[in-house]
């Protein structure tokens, strides 16, 4: 079988490729209201009083506002690494998604309690179903690295761009506090909630409103979601990644309880995806619309002027950030150790240093407990395995292997050559206990 050709591969190319979203009428209705209701708002507002008016600045006037200070090089680089990387953490995140294409709203992973699933199928309820049967198969050109049963690559791909990303986020904000451009972003006074919602209006009823220079300001409503996204939306991706983390989880019950346990941290990680999908949007569709050429220049040159170079090398950079997504996917198939080496030499030893030391500390009550539990793989279909199971697995014994890979295990997990001793005790009086054990009761 070619390895290098997933298509080729019925585990990851399946037959049954369909997709579908489905999400919990509750849910539809909140986030409809969430829409609806601003919106009305707005449409009221403006066939009743007009177009609210909002503030008109000179270029003049623009040049002396705080913050005012263009596009320096290291924002422009920061932007474009930032674009390269919330690319392959998008598309990477998506695979890991499809493994388990369920999204809930409490601490357990039960079948029909969850508000949102991605796949047309419901958990039979007649035959085992094991999370390896729940997982779906998404198309490479919107996963990393696509197909079916590839969580293992994702991750990799996941949190080698998540290290990456978080970096260069870091170098930006302290830049960007050195720089004194915080009045650029943040709001230092409550006249921008009215300001704000003037510029909704604009926008909720098709009306472009008066666009200030963006090359030293910002109206109120970018202002806002660009302060959302790089200070709001960022950290709590960070925070709510770390809060899926069984080791955090194991030393710090606490921690994922801030965000309804792990499912929920699981949930809202997945909104602030779609958060900067949408952001990415409606950003990238107002700048082709408030002078797309002009507005290029800003962040390519770091330059006030017009003209299609800028046009031309942003257009190259998008291309170079398709290319790298290309060799991700190639590079995922035909040398997935090479992918696996870099991934320990990076991550791994950051966890060394951070997650690893943990020693869990959490317990759990009864109610931790799920009700329903998500086998892993299949259950053996070998002609011995039949009849061992025909025999109600009387006759199954522990053999040599089996004992030396439990002796091996637990001399591997011990920290101490006293512990070791200790450990390998106990273990060989355990597996002298299996050998004349009967598994009938199992």
């Amino acid at each position: 079988m070619d390895t290098t050709n997933p298509k080729a591969n019925a585990v990851h190319f399946p037959p049954d490729r369909r997709q579908r979203v489905w999400v919990q009428s509750r849910w539809l209705l909140a986030i409809g209201l969430l829409i609806a209701i601003p919106l009305s708002a707005a449409w009221v507002q403006y066939l009743l009083y007009g177009l609210p008016a909002v503030p008109a600045f000179t270029l003049a006037q623009l040049k002396t506002l705080p913050g005012a200070q263009g596009f320096p090089a290291w924002l422009r680089i920061a932007h474009y690494v930032n674009f390269l990387f919330i690319v392959l953490l998008i598309r990477s995140g998506l695979s890991i998604l499809v493994d388990h294409p369920r999204l809930y709203g409490n601490i357990h992973c039960t079948p029909d309690t969850e508000w949102a699933r991605f796949t047309p199928l419901a958990v039979p309820k007649d035959r085992l179903w094991t999370a390896k049967d729940d997982a779906r198969y998404i198309s490479p050109w919107l996963g990393l690295p696509g197909f079916r049963h590839t969580v293992g690559i994702a991750r990799q791909w996941h949190f080698l761009s998540v290290l990456f990303w978080v970096a260069n986020g870091l170098i930006y904000v302290v830049l960007f506090l050195l720089a004194g451009r915080w009045t650029r972003l943040a709001p230092t006074s409550w006249q921008i909630v009215p300001e704000v919602w003037a510029v909704f209006v604009h926008y909720a009823t098709f009306h472009l409103p008066p666009e200030p220079n963006g090359f030293y300001h910002y109206n109120a409503m970018q202002q806002i979601a660009y302060f959302t996204v790089v200070f709001i939306m960022a950290p709590l991706s960070i925070l709510s990644g770390i809060g899926m983390s069984p080791a955090m989880g194991g030393r710090f019950k606490w921690y994922p309880r801030l965000f309804g346990g792990r499912q929920g941290a699981r949930s809202l990680h997945f909104l602030l995806m779609a958060g900067y999908v949408i952001f990415i949007v409606i950003h990238v569709s107002l700048v082709a619309l408030t002078g797309f050429a002009r507005n290029m220049n800003h962040i390519v040159f770091g330059t006030d002027v017009g003209g299609g170079t800028g046009l031309v090398v942003g257009a190259i950079a998008i291309v170079a950030v398709a290319l790298v997504c290309g060799l991700a996917n190639r590079l995922s198939w035909h040398r997935p150790r090479t992918l696996q080496r870099l991934g320990e030499h990076t991550v791994g030893v950051l966890k060394l240093w951070t997650l690893n030391p943990l020693q869990p500390r959490a317990e759990y009550k009864k109610s931790d407990i799920s009700p329903f539990f998500w086998p892993n793989g299949k259950l053996p279909t070998s002609h011995e395995w039949q009849e061992l199971a025909g025999d109600d697995f009387r006759q199954f014994r522990l053999d040599k292997v089996s004992e030396m890979t439990i002796l091996l295990y637990s001399l591997g997990k011990s920290s101490s050559c006293s512990e070791a001793l200790c450990s390998l005790s106990v273990t060989c009086r355990t597996v002298k206990y299996l050998r004349t054990l009967s598994y009938a009761s199992m």
